[in-house]
């Protein structure tokens, strides 16, 4: 297995055939192939109506506009006709610079229809990416269409958008759909709703392609005076008794260009302190819009309000931080601004690295109930806005109010400031990315944290943030999107570090793998290989990095199926091991164990079992018995015991196993997981498919429930739930589900990528058992093309698929599973 040598998560660990990730110690799961479809119990009937999101909280006294009446007279003819089953054009597009209300619009218009049961489905989506798009639609269509297509949650989500939108343009029930924020009208290209419901969508962007002729665009403009008057004067009735304190809020609102983001922060501002009068603050608003004016122009900042924003937050961040004694109001809306403005987990600020951080800068001690009390000012004075509703995005605030803070108030500090967040990102991350909406928050916020403060992350060696969103990437199933970012994190590495710095070559090792990971197996090991010279160069052939690096080489021939390759290489790096490190050193006994597993992959069954008695022996001596890699030892060995034959010795060991890993690490832990399935596969092989079926039936949905539906881990089971279902006598099922699967694991892993060679193979196979011969042979035919093209003609797989093809031409005698 692939070995960490340094930084976070460290190198990656390749996703070796039918294993789950336990750990660097955890050997290949029972058997290659063996199996389909994934039963599930009936699902519940669409209850109508249907709420797909959250559409942004109101603000307080909320104002009417013209614009809000025109959106609604556009709507309500297209409601109407919704009504009556016309097609008529309703998108709405609602347009202007940041600050002056989109969002509140249709907010209130999508509040207004959240309650009314005559509208069949209300999705309010944030659209600041095509991703966030994609997964709104999905989360509607898993709702919507899971009657018509069970297995709907396992297809590629633009698979599952275009279901969805062909739904919409056919059905008779009513709908809104809300694309909040929609950053680049190109993330909606392919993905529009159709025009037989209704339509808004927010952004700041005035790109022909949103005015087409079914397209009604709208154009938000800053309050005008009435409703700038009237919203002063519902915030302070106070300051509104007389008609010389309306003409003071009628000049304050002119100073704030009347423009609804500064109006809701001075009187918030004003309301907060009794002493403050309208015309005080005015003159401190002129001071600080003369200061903000006389900041260099940054043509990067398109908004036109940017002074006006500058001074507001300037105020009211200095009220905010009076009225908490311990400063903490002032660097945490410094640290909000460099985070996603779509929100983010109010626990990152309650972590011990921003609780250090916090001391560093203020004069008081801080705990986490102080700093919740400096967030809730910063909600109360409009500086930010707080969201219990949404957990992963509790903590949000406006683009705008960031970018006055960052480009005003910032300098010196963004390097700390930066670090500080990456390290709470880290520290929030959990071990396993089991709540996709909390993911998906931590990534957009890493990766803004990134562009913002760019190259604050690569000081002082470069920051293990990068390299964590890299490997979430990778275990969500993401190939290809962690390939992309690992390629940046290379280029900047080598720009920043240099070539020879270790998180370089870090970088450059996790490349490999991914390469592995999408079938590139000779690209892979020559990787690994350029990675091992450049070590053995820079740091010498005894350096530990170096030996990780030989180390790694191997487990990339492990991956290809060169296991006389990796049993060499692993039989030289323990050598060395020993003679450096010594013999109890953990590095030398994941020597011993990767060894083993080489040897058992190369058909040594016997000889690995004898190995790993003596590891498992050596690592309870060394590291005690409840230690993560004695547990690891002990399922390495009950799977080598299973290939060596000893069936009934595996179950007594695998059940002893899982219940010491629920008492030690908990049932959902992955390790306790990838023991579940060996059992259940370890079942199997002794002739009990049914109820290995059952048990695989359990662990699927765990799977799915903790990892999704795309993790190694999910695909694994349905991999091994497939051909044990077949075995069991549902033959017709196999082939139906390992088609399904053909189609996920070349999505998720990519056509040349060794499990979907595999599940391909095993689909040819069942396609035999069911009497498809003509199919089979034809499938085997187009896979082994790919094979060789591949592995090389002379793969053991190539020769597998090549006899497989030779005795279906033949007498068609009926294949063995060995023939697996």
């Amino acid at each position: 297995m692939i070995e960490s040598d340094g930084v976070g998560d460290a190198e990656p660990q390749p996703a070796h055939r039918a294993t789950f990730d336990v750990n660097r110690n955890t050997a290949a799961q029972i058997g290659d192939g063996n199996t389909v479809n994934i039963i599930q119990p009936p699902l519940p009937s669409v209850d109508w109506p249907v709420r797909v999101g959250l559409p942004s909280r109101l603000a307080d006294r909320y104002q009417p506009r013209e614009a809000e009446q025109e959106l609604s007279d556009v709507l309500a003819s297209g409601e109407v006709a919704v009504l009556v089953g016309a097609k008529q054009a309703s998108g709405i597009v609602l347009s202007g610079l940041g600050g002056v209300g989109k969002s509140q619009l249709a907010a209130n218009y999508a509040w207004r229809a959240w309650p009314d049961p005559a509208m069949d489905l209300v999705i309010w989506i944030n659209a600041a990416s095509r991703d966030g798009i994609l997964f709104g639609y999905a989360d509607a269509a898993t709702r919507i269409l899971r009657d018509l297509d069970p297995l709907i949650a396992q297809r590629p989500p633009e698979d599952v958008a275009l279901s969805f939108l062909n739904w919409l343009s056919a059905t008779d029930r009513r709908w809104l759909i809300v694309l909040d924020d929609l950053q680049d009208p190109a993330g909606l290209r392919a993905l529009w709703p159709p025009t037989t419901g209704q339509t808004v969508v927010t952004t700041r962007r005035r790109d022909a392609a949103l005015g087409r002729e079914d397209r009604h665009v709208i154009e938000v403009g800053v309050f005008t005076e009435e409703v700038s008057l009237a919203y002063l004067t519902a915030k302070l009735p106070s300051h509104a008794t007389t008609e010389s304190d309306r003409e003071h809020l009628r000049l304050l609102a002119a100073d704030l260009g009347h423009l609804p983001l500064a109006l809701a922060q001075a009187a918030a501002f004003i309301a907060d302190n009794p002493l403050m009068s309208v015309t005080n603050y005015r003159k401190r608003l002129s001071d600080r819009k003369a200061l903000a004016q006389a900041l260099p122009d940054d043509a990067s900042l398109p908004d036109e309000h940017q002074a006006t924003v500058a001074a507001t937050w300037s105020l009211s961040i200095d009220r905010a931080n009076a009225l908490t004694p311990q400063g903490f109001a002032r660097p945490l809306l410094e640290m909000i601004s460099l985070l996603d403005p779509a929100g983010v987990p109010a626990e990152l600020f309650t972590t011990d690295i921003v609780l250090a951080f916090l001391a560093a800068v203020t004069p008081a001690e801080a705990d986490p109930d102080l700093v919740r009390d400096g967030l809730s000012c910063l909600h109360r004075f409009s500086l930010i806005t707080l969201d219990r509703t949404q957990p992963a995005r509790a903590v949000q605030a406006h683009a705008l109010v960031q970018r006055a803070v960052r480009e005003n108030h910032l300098t010196g500090k963004i390097t700390d400031l930066a670090r500080a967040a990456a390290g709470a990102l880290m520290e929030v991350w959990p071990e396993i990315d089991r709540d996709a909406e909390l993911t998906r928050a931590l990534r957009s916020a890493s990766a803004v944290l990134h562009a913002v403060t760019f190259p604050a992350l690569w000081a002082t060696d470069g920051h293990q943030l990068l390299f964590r969103v890299g490997n979430s990437l990778r275990e969500g199933g993401l190939v290809a999107a962690a390939t992309d970012h690992f390629r940046r994190v290379l280029v900047e590495a080598d720009n920043h570090l240099g070539a020879d710095h270790p998180h370089t070559l870090i970088a450059r090792s996790y490349l490999a793998v991914l390469r592995s990971e999408a079938g590139d197996l000779n690209g892979a090991i020559a990787e690994a290989a350029a990675v091992l010279e450049d070590r053995r160069r820079v740091l010498g052939d005894d350096h530990p990095d170096t030996l990780v690096a030989r180390n790694n080489l191997a487990a990339c021939r492990a991956e290809a199926r060169d296991f006389v390759g990796a049993v060499a290489e692993h039989t030289g790096v323990l050598e060395d091991r020993r003679r450096i490190l010594g013999d109890d050193h953990p590095s030398t006994l994941t020597s011993r164990n990767n060894l083993a597993m080489s040897r058992g992959e190369a058909g040594d069954y016997a000889g690995a079992v004898v190995e790993f008695e003596r590891l498992l022996a050596d690592r309870q001596r060394v590291q005690g018995d409840d230690h993560p890699d004695t547990l690891a030892a002990r399922n390495n060995l009950a799977t080598a015991r299973v290939k060596a034959g000893d069936i009934d010795g595996a179950d007594v060991e695998f059940q002893l196993l899982i219940q010491d890993q629920v008492r030690l690490l908990g049932a959902d832990h992955p390790a306790t997981l990838g023991s579940r399935h060996n059992l259940a596969a370890c079942r199997a092989e002794a002739g009990d498919a049914a109820r290995a079926v059952a048990e695989l039936e359990r662990l699927l949905e765990d799977c799915r429930r903790l990892m999704g539906d795309d993790h190694i881990a999910t695909l694994v089971a349905r991999h091994s739930l497939a051909g044990w279902r077949g075995d069991a006598g549902d033959i017709e099922g196999a082939v139906a589900d390992f088609e399904r699967l053909v189609h996920d694991r070349r999505r998720v892993l990519g056509d040349d990528h060794p499990d979907t060679l595999t599940t391909r193979n095993n689909l040819a196979y069942w396609r035999a058992r069911a009497g498809d011969v003509a199919g089979a042979i034809a499938e085997f035919e187009r896979l082994l093309e790919d094979q060789a093209r591949i592995l090389g003609a002379d793969h053991s797989s190539s020769q597998v698929t090549r006899d497989f093809i030779t005795k279906l031409r033949g007498a068609l005698p009926e294949p063995g599973r060995d023939d697996l």
